[in-house]
């Protein structure tokens, strides 16, 4: 078991540090688009794609760079008690909160891939001027979700092997 849970651990935590320095890089595409659309309202005629992509690829950096911060510790704690704690004390309330993590994250990824769902089924599409579908940020929603989740996992069987003294 302690084998499949340091194999486990390794392949997400992987698989996720990859992608989030990958996503660390994607604030220079934001910043590209942005750009780009301040040059074209001043010199050229407005684009109408800038900010919705924009918005789209400030979604994906923050989704998928999601498990990242976790996986770093870079989420948001109330440093008020957490610091003056033992490594195992840290251990036994981040379990407990990683579970209220987890079953957030799992009706979060429910509902988004219902969402992602209808959005094929449908073709929806943005009730902007350009109209871009839709499924391809849900589905980089659901995915981010996805792997946030694979991390919240990560983070719980660390903490019950620290609680528990064992290596992993």
């Amino acid at each position: 078991m302690i084998q499949f849970a340091r194999r486990y651990i390794h392949i997400v935590d992987t698989v996720n540090r990859r992608l989030g320095r990958v996503m660390m890089y994607s604030i220079f595409v934001m910043v590209g688009i942005l750009l780009w659309s301040s040059i074209s309202k001043t010199f050229f005629l407005p684009s109408l794609w800038t900010l919705e992509i924009a918005q789209f690829a400030m979604v994906a950096y923050y989704i998928l760079g999601g498990p990242y911060s976790i996986q770093l510790g870079a989420n948001v704690r109330m440093d008020l008690f957490y610091s003056g704690w033992t490594t195992r004390k840290k251990a036994q309330v981040d379990a407990i909160t990683v579970l209220f993590l987890i079953f957030y994250l799992g009706v979060m990824l429910y509902s988004g891939w219902d969402s992602l769902s209808y959005s094929l089924k449908y073709g929806e599409r943005s009730p902007t001027a350009w109209r871009p579908y839709l499924w391809p940020i849900k589905l980089t929603m659901c995915i981010g979700l996805f792997l946030m989740l694979l991390q919240a996992i990560s983070e719980l069987i660390k903490d019950i092997a620290t609680i528990k003294g064992v290596k992993l």
